[in-house]
């Protein structure tokens, strides 16, 4: 009963890799922050946005600091992967305490808005620099852009930004355009070459996802061959070629397995034609 106990287990455990691998295999691959991978067939987009590139060493991030657009009566400020820095022209706002505070307004947040009322603008934070998520704008058409966004949790509202980087080797276009939604969750975009994917082609390169589980099947199996050896061995005494667990299965397996692809072929075959007959003739004893 302890044998079989054991095996259970460690059946047990395979189905549970098996499922695990197969539901965390998708498409899309976040990274390091800011960093973003997806795979559309065999091409594997690959997004740095803090990466140096030509003109630009600080990759996505503003060399001011921050990024700032107004509309109307309300004005955004934030900075894509990394807080904001204000050398210059710092937000002046009441109620700045969930990113610095009055005199530090915007220095320990990511994204901070401002919309006046009452003749007073009152800040809010809506994002922080460890509450980033990425993903493509269109996974159709990945070489489009990505869109970040980042949130955060504070006492009256959750709030978010989501930024859309989108691909432009010209140049960059910084924000102009702020939409809002519900009570405290906005969107901008900017164009920027960071957002232009750098494109491998991964086809037939590598073990894949299916190569890599096979080894993994095949290493749980010698485990668990390894761990009924040992258990038979020295728990049941047991000598000789019988330390092999299951050792009747393991040798009613070639037959089988030629027992199922003869009834395969059987099957496919369907049954022998009027003109096939045996060569052998009845014999009336």
């Amino acid at each position: 009963m302890a044998l079989v106990a054991a095996e259970q287990i460690f059946i047990t455990i395979i189905i549970t890799t098996v499922v695990a691998l197969s539901s965390s295999f998708s498409s899309a691959t976040p990274t390091t922050a800011c960093q973003f991978n997806f795979r559309d067939g065999n091409k594997l987009y690959n997004y740095t946005l803090s990466s140096p590139i030509p003109n630009f060493p600080h990759g996505i991030l503003s060399e001011d600091g921050f990024y700032k657009v107004s509309v109307n009566q309300t004005t955004l400020w934030f900075q894509l992967c990394d807080g904001m820095i204000f050398n210059h022209d710092p937000p002046k706002c009441a109620d700045c305490w969930d990113c610095g505070g009055p005199t530090r307004c915007g220095m320990e947040c990511s994204a901070l808005v401002a919309n006046k009322i009452g003749g007073y603008h009152v800040c809010a934070t809506i994002g922080s620099d460890p509450n980033i998520d990425i993903d493509v704008i269109d996974k159709k058409n990945p070489h489009i852009g990505v869109i970040v966004k980042m949130s955060s949790g504070g006492v009256k509202y959750n709030c978010s930004l989501a930024v859309s980087v989108l691909c432009d080797l010209n140049g960059v276009q910084a924000p102009q355009t702020l939409e809002r939604s519900g009570d405290c969750n906005y969107a901008t975009e900017l164009k920027h070459p960071s957002g232009c994917a750098m494109i491998v082609n991964v086809h037939g390169s590598g073990w894949g996802w299916f190569g890599t589980l096979l080894i993994i099947l095949l290493c749980l199996f010698a485990v668990y061959l390894l761990a009924g050896v040992v258990y038979r061995y020295f728990f049941l005494k047991i000598r000789g070629i019988e330390v092999i667990p299951n050792l009747d299965f393991w040798i009613s397996l070639p037959r089988r397995t030629q027992s199922m692809c003869s009834s395969l072929v059987r099957k496919f075959k369907g049954p022998p034609s009027e003109g096939h007959r045996s060569t052998y003739s009845a014999v009336n004893f």
